[in-house]
C-alpha cells in the first residue's frame, strides 16, 4: 500500500520531454516561430529560397551576430551595453588609420605584420573600452545602464574626431589580405559567418563546462549568493565587458572590410538591434538567462524579417516597428512560460 502511494506520488513531478532542457527555453518557440516565418516567407517570395538571397541573409546576420554573443553575456550578468555600436565603428576607424599610418611610414617589415599590428591596435581600443565599461560598473558601482550609455556617447565622437567625420579606408600592401579575411567566403560561405561558429561555439563550451561559466549564470542568478560561495563577482564583470566589447569591435572590423572603409558612422543605431536578438534569443534582462544559440537565432529572426519586409517593398521603416513588437512578444512568451512553471 506503501509503494503503491508513493509511486502515485513519484508521477506528480513527472515533466514531458518538451518541458526539460533546450525544448522548454524561449530558444526553442523562436525557433518555432523562425521556422514558421520562413515557409510563409518562402511561399509568398519565390526569390527568398535563391542561393543569392539566403547569402545576403547569412552575411547581413552574421554582421549583428557576433556582437550579439558578446552582449548575450553581459546581459547573463545581469547587465547592459549600450556602447557597443560605436565600439564597433571606432575599433573600425583604428584598424583602418593604423594601416595608413604603417603604410605611409613604410613599415611592413614581413607580409601581415600591418595587418597584425593594426588588427592588434583595433582590437585593443575595443579591450579598454571594456575594460573601461566593466571596472565603472564593478569597482566603482556605477549603474550599467548609465555608464555604457555615456560611453556610447564618448566612443562615437572620438570616433568623429580621429576622422573629422569622414570615412577611412584600408591602404598598404596587406590591404588584399584584409578584405579576404574579412570579406571573403570560404566554401562558398561568408567568412563573417564561419567566425561567428567558431566564437560561438567556444562561448558555448565555456557556459556550459567551465567554473567560468557557471561563475557568469551565478552572478546573473544571484549576485550576493555567487559573492558568498566564493566568485569573485568584480572580476567576471570586467571579463564580460570585454568580452562584449572585443565582440562588438571585431564585428566592426568585418564590416568596415565588407563595405571597403570604415565610416565615422559606422554601426549607429546598432546597440538596438543586438539588444533585441539577445533577448529575442532567450536572454533576461534580470539576468542568470541567456545562450549562444538562442543570440543567433535572435539575429536569423530579425534578418528573415528586414529582408521579408524588403522583397514584399513594404516600406523598411516598419523593420523597427516589428522589431519592438517581436520583443515584447518574446518576453510575454516568457513571463507566461515561468508562471507555469512555478
Amino acid at each position: 500500500m506503501m509503494s503503491d502511494t508513493v509511486q502515485g506520488f513519484s508521477n506528480v513531478r513527472r515533466t514531458r520531454f518538451w518541458q526539460k532542457g533546450f525544448l522548454a527555453s524561449q530558444s526553442a518557440y523562436v525557433l518555432a516561430a523562425l521556422i514558421v516565418l520562413i515557409i510563409i516567407m518562402a511561399l509568398a517570395s519565390p526569390n527568398f529560397l535563391t542561393g543569392g538571397n539566403i547569402g545576403n541573409i547569412v552575411r547581413n546576420f552574421s554582421f549583428i551576430a557576433i556582437a550579439a554573443l558578446g552582449m548575450t553575456l553581459v546581459i547573463i550578468t545581469g547587465g547592459i551595453d549600450l556602447s557597443v555600436g560605436s565600439t564597433m565603428a571606432l575599433t573600425a576607424t583604428v584598424t583602418s588609420l593604423t594601416m595608413v599610418g604603417l603604410n605611409g611610414a613604410g613599415f611592413h617589415p614581413f607580409p601581415g605584420s600591418a595587418l597584425i599590428i593594426s588588427l592588434a591596435a583595433g582590437l585593443g581600443t575595443a579591450g579598454l573600452i571594456g575594460f573601461l565599461n566593466g571596472f565603472a560598473i564593478a569597482k566603482l558601482k556605477l549603474s550599467p545602464f548609465v555608464t555604457t550609455l555615456g560611453t556610447l556617447s564618448i566612443v562615437r565622437g572620438l570616433a568623429y574626431v580621429t576622422t573629422y567625420g569622414r570615412g577611412t579606408a584600408p591602404a598598404g600592401p596587406d590591404k588584399e589580405l584584409f578584405l579576404a579575411l574579412t570579406s571573403g567566403q570560404i566554401a562558398g560561405i561568408p567568412v563573417g559567418f564561419v567566425y561567428l561558429i567558431a566564437i560561438a561555439l567556444i562561448m558555448w563550451t565555456a557556459l556550459n563546462h567551465t567554473a567560468w561559466g557557471r561563475h557568469v549564470y551565478a552572478i546573473g542568478g544571484n549576485e550576493s549568493a555567487g559573492r558568498l560561495t566564493g566568485v569573485n563577482v568584480d572580476r567576471v564583470k570586467i571579463q564580460v565587458y570585454m568580452l562584449s566589447a572585443l565582440a562588438a569591435g571585431f564585428n566592426g572590423i568585418i564590416i568596415s572590410g565588407w563595405l571597403g572603409s570604415a565610416p565615422a558612422n559606422l554601426a549607429t543605431a546598432y546597440e538596438l538591434t543586438i539588444i533585441a536578438a539577445a533577448v529575442i534569443g532567450g536572454a533576461n534582462l534580470a539576468g542568470g538567462v541567456g545562450g549562444a544559440a538562442g543570440a543567433i537565432i535572435g539575429c536569423i529572426l530579425i534578418e528573415v524579417i528586414r529582408n521579408g519586409l524588403v522583397l514584399a517593398r513594404v516600406d523598411p521603416y516598419w523593420q523597427q516597428t516589428l522589431v519592438g513588437c517581436i520583443i515584447v512578444a518574446a518576453v510575454l512568451v516568457d513571463r507566461f512560460r515561468s508562471l507555469r512553471n512555478t
